[in-house]
């Protein structure tokens, strides 16, 4: 553990529990001025907080150890983090945290990420509190009311600009501050935490994190204040997790409600995968064999596997379901296919429903809005209980789906990962139709985290005594990837903080000089990570210099005792190993795939995966028995030499298949791992070289082993006498010095581990210590010039008036936009130009389409690129780090520009859609942002005094502010 950065002690731990049995958390980090012995309150003390007296809010049932013990912190007016699963319990500690603030008549502020998430939220929270308020980038309601929900983009905007209502916030709740992680948003969580008054106090809800005590010290470090944590990894619902082997039958149950993996079924359903003639099955339409993983199979074979699967759930009345899918168009395929197949959920009584509520939320819009494709396509699925969710539907269509789902009037509903994001709608069952994700970068397995996300939504509470998992499943799925998935622990919470110019010029703005944004970096929370990361590492290197420090020469007595001991234990070992290659005792679990080890005289191989056995002479020994099994070699080996083993950790390695007999394996691992179809392929044998990489990375102390008693079963007397002998002699052999000196030098892999730890730590003393600070101090000068020679603030870092228009944009480009109305770029546009010039500032949707603008348009793009390419060039030559000129420019899109002009111009929604192939709701979120940008361009023309222009942004703002676009949220 790690003081914070103000010298705090680590954090106290207590546990606790809760009215079901199941055990909480309750840590709390404190800074080095509390005292040791601190005196209580009404509400008990800070390390064992207790809520007494008539509570600020009453619920309708009983508080878990958790909840109590959170409302306890706000009893006392303390921090606290809950890090809960979803549907736990999280917002009964947020309720009560809003209901302190109106007892002691104090303004709450609750944040959350997305704006659709808002909404909802202020909907829940007018439904139980009197004066609740709403402040997004596209709505403004009762903005002075005790209760305010927004976004976290909004607060921080509020704070930098010294907003009288954030000086007067007594509490902030930050909703899933678990996007703290996400690599473009998250560094406005940490900016907001670091801003916040030093008297507002903050709940933070979680989902479970590996990591929750070190984020509560890096609150306790900056605001100096105390930061309990309460964390549970309680399951409100469990869940029984199955697996369905993709062109198989049947579903096996890989683990179960007490999180115990099932490694008989996961053998079964590898067999499954592998049977004869199931290859047929992975062929694509051209007759040849297509790839592994997610395209192992033709859409048509999935689509098919899933109507079994649904169908199944139907039958077996486990809806309502949620059936997750990585891509929008795949859940459009998938609920269509479920409707032309027939399924069917909703009764008479439930369609009339259905139709009367669907009918009711498009009364806003006007008939042609009504005769979209996408809403007339819809109805149809929605009578049957099927539906889609994702980010681009329409938003009016989200949320009727959303509301069908609540009432029970959508029974399947596929969806993206996002459906998973906050949104607290819980099924009986999820279905994965993947396991594995493109994440921008690459293709990857799901992580656990992701995983317990979004399995996490299976299980109502109150309703269903468990949860249902079905993932869909191909033969690339490996025992440790689904053991990791099903039974995984939570990953950490990682900073995702970054330099950028809003900030920096906004601080300026506050007070002359660059030293507030030093003190940003300094307390953000990648740096006190880094430092903790560092001190880890540093006291690692302690402990083995210490052992170093101890191995020293053992007297030749105790030496000849240890060679003696040594050598009964040898012997005892091979009684022990000669039993259990004994052909009745392993041959049952010599199976293709199972990790073996073999040693000869010679050589230590190591750890193999066996590939297939052959008897010779029909002998009942272990050595007419043969394993082909493959073995790590050094490369270069082949068959004209003989293959030679590799050092354990060596990377330069290739996969070699050598005949051992049985009598040279010395070790029967626990582990299977799924073969290639043909290891004759060079792709085939590195996948497996990685399979065996990943296992050796996931077991650093010892592959897991086969246990002769409770796994093979071994009955043997002699069998017997040897582990009880060998069980003594290593008693002995503790006891020996020369053995101790013998481990201790085993341990740290003699001096080299030492001088390779020693090099991580000069490492991380250059890069976390100064070395870290000093890169972004150094980044921060490069910003800084840049401002100075746009002229946004002066040789003393003084905000000019330049600057103060830079101030106001925070949805696009600061200094790109700034440039262009300073430069009169818009002022020689009409409203419409403005409008589309605007839209490509803003990040919109990916397109392969190729836009062909006409000139009123291709030349206002050309400016702005023009001003792009100079804004990199300066930045390049002010030496700011990651800028190409190419990168910098080409992220300006114009995909929607065309678009969004012609809806200014007048066009229908219908019209616009026809235009791009950009999905509907993403043409929405596009102009609903872009809207926010107008109010900002507006805001920004005033500051430079040229009101002629900010008139011409509201003219634009008007001119796009109609029809399905701007309908209200069902919500509010």
């Amino acid at each position: 553990t790690m003081a914070s950065m103000d010298g705090a002690p680590p954090p106290k731990r207590w546990r606790g529990m809760d009215s079901g049995l199941h055990g909480y958390l309750h840590e709390v980090a404190l800074p080095s001025t509390w005292p040791d012995e601190d005196e209580g309150d009404a509400h008990g003390s800070v390390r064992l907080p207790r809520r007494t007296g008539d509570p600020a809010r009453t619920y309708p049932f009983t508080l878990d150890g958790f909840q109590e013990c959170a409302c306890a912190c706000i009893e006392r007016k303390e921090n606290v983090m809950v890090a809960a699963h979803t549907s736990a319990g999280k917002t009964a500690v947020a309720e009560y945290a809003i209901a302190v603030a109106f007892r002691d008549r104090q303004r709450v502020v609750y944040t959350s990420p997305i704006k659709a998430l808002s909404n909802q939220k202020y909907r829940e929270l007018s439904e139980i509190f009197s004066d609740v308020g709403l402040m997004t980038g596209d709505v403004s309601i009762n903005a002075n009311a005790t209760c305010l929900v927004m976004t976290t983009e909004i607060m921080r905007s509020m704070i930098y600009r010294g907003s009288e209502v954030m000086r007067e916030v007594a509490w902030v709740v930050f909703d899933e501050v678990h996007y703290m992680r996400d690599r473009e948003r998250g560094v406005v969580w940490e900016e907001s935490i670091i801003s916040l008054s030093k008297d507002a106090r903050m709940v933070f809800l979680s989902a479970t994190l590996s990591n929750a005590s070190e984020f509560a010290r890096w609150i306790c470090s900056v605001h100096g204040t105390p930061c309990h944590v309460v964390y549970t990894d309680k399951r409100p619902v469990p869940l029984q997790h199955y697996a369905f082997p993709m062109g198989g039958k049947g579903l096996f149950l890989v683990s179960d409600e007490q999180g115990q993996f099932r490694i008989s079924n996961f053998a079964k359903l590898t067999a499954s995968l592998d049977k004869p003639g199931k290859e047929d099955g992975n062929q694509n339409e051209n007759g040849k064999k297509s790839k592994g993983g997610r395209d192992s199979k033709s859409k048509g074979g999935i689509i098919e596997d899933l109507v079994k699967i649904v169908k199944l759930v139907k039958d077996k009345n486990l809806y309502p379901v949620i059936v997750f899918s990585f891509s929008r168009r795949e859940c459009e395929t998938y609920a269509s296919e479920m409707a032309n197949k027939h399924i069917d959920f909703n009764t008479k009584e439930e369609q009339e429903m259905v139709t009367k509520i669907f009918e009711s939320a498009l009364g806003q819009l006007d008939d042609s809005e009504k005769q979209l494709p996408a809403v007339q396509a819809m109805l149809p699925l929605l009578h049957r209980g099927i539906a889609m969710h994702h980010s681009g539907l329409l938003p009016i269509l989200k949320e009727i789906i959303e509301i069908l789902f609540q009432e029970g009037l959508v029974k399947a509903l596929f969806a993206t990962e996002t459906f998973a994001m906050g949104l607290n709608m819980p099924a009986k069952t999820v279905v994965f139709t993947a396991l594995r994700k493109w994440d921008g970068e690459r293709h990857r397995w799901m992580s656990s985290s992701e995983y317990i996300q979004m399995s996490g939504r299976a299980g109502r509470r109150g309703k269903d005594d468990k949860g249902i998992v079905i993932m869909m499943v191909d033969e690339q799925l490996d025992e440790l990837t689904c053991k990791d998935l099903t039974s995984g622990k939570p990953g950490p919470l990682e900073s995702g903080f970054r330099l950028t110019y809003y900030t920096l010029i906004n601080l300026l703005g506050r007070t002359q000089g660059t030293d507030n944004m030093e003190q940003m970096v300094k307390k953000s929370f990648y740096q006190f990570q880094h430092e903790l990361s560092m001190r880890q590492t540093e006291s690692k290197l302690e402990e083995i210099n210490e052992e170093v420090r101890t191995l020293e020469e053992n007297t030749d007595e105790s030496a000849k005792e240890y060679e003696g001991l040594r050598d009964k234990l040898d012997k005892a070992e091979k009684v022990m190993l000669e039993e259990m290659q004994k052909p009745g005792n392993c041959l049952k679990f010599l199976v293709p795939g199972r990790l073996v080890r073999i040693s000869t005289e010679k050589a230590q191989w190591g750890w193999g995966v066996l590939l297939n056995v052959s008897q010779e002479n029909n002998g009942q020994d272990a050595s007419q028995y043969v394993l082909d099994v493959a073995l790590r070699c050094k490369p270069g080996t082949g068959p004209s030499s003989e293959p030679l083993p590799v050092l354990q950790g060596d990377p330069d390695t290739e996969l070699f298949i050598v005949p051992a007999k049985l009598s040279l394996t010395t070790g029967f691992s626990s582990l299977r791992l799924t073969l290639p179809k043909d290891l004759r392929k060079e792709s085939s044998k590195k996948s497996l070289l990685s399979a065996l990489a990943q296992v050796f990375k996931k077991f650093p102390d010892g592959v897991p082993q086969l246990h002769p008693y409770e796994d093979m079963q071994i009955k043997s007397t002699s069998f017997d006498a040897a582990v009880k002998e060998a069980k003594e002699l290593e008693l002995e052999l503790k006891n020996n010095p020369h053995f101790q000196a013998v481990e201790r030098r085993d341990r740290v892999a003699t001096f080299e581990k030492k001088a390779a730890l020693q090099a991580e730590a000069v490492r991380l003393r250059m890069s976390m210590g100064g070395g870290e600070l000093q890169r972004f101090q150094q980044q921060l000068k490069a910003m800084t010039s840049v401002l100075k020679k746009l002229g946004c603030i002066s040789e003393n870092g003084v905000v000019l008036t330049k600057g103060r228009a830079t101030c106001e944009i925070d949805t696009a480009d600061e200094l790109v936009t700034t440039e262009l109305l300073f430069a009169g770029g818009f002022q020689s546009l009409n409203k419409h130009q403005c409008v589309a010039l605007a839209s490509v500032l803003i990040q919109s949707d990916e397109t392969k389409e190729v836009v062909k603008l006409k000139e009123e348009l291709s030349r206002p793009l050309l400016m702005l690129q023009d001003t792009a390419k100079q804004i990199a060039e300066l930045s390049i030559a002010c030496k700011v780090e990651g800028i190409q000129v190419e990168d910098y420019t080409a992220k300006f899109k114009p995909n929607l520009m065309d678009v969004v002009y012609a809806w200014s111009k007048g066009s229908t929604f219908a019209e616009i859609c026809q235009m791009t192939e950009v999905y509907e709701g993403s043409i929405i979120r596009h102009i609903r942002r872009l809207d926010e940008f107008l109010t900002q361009l507006r805001s920004a023309s005033k500051k430079l005094g040229d009101e002629e222009l900010a008139q011409k942004f509201q003219e634009a703002q008007e001119s796009v502010r109609r029809g399905i676009i701007f309908s209200n949220s069902l919500y509010l």
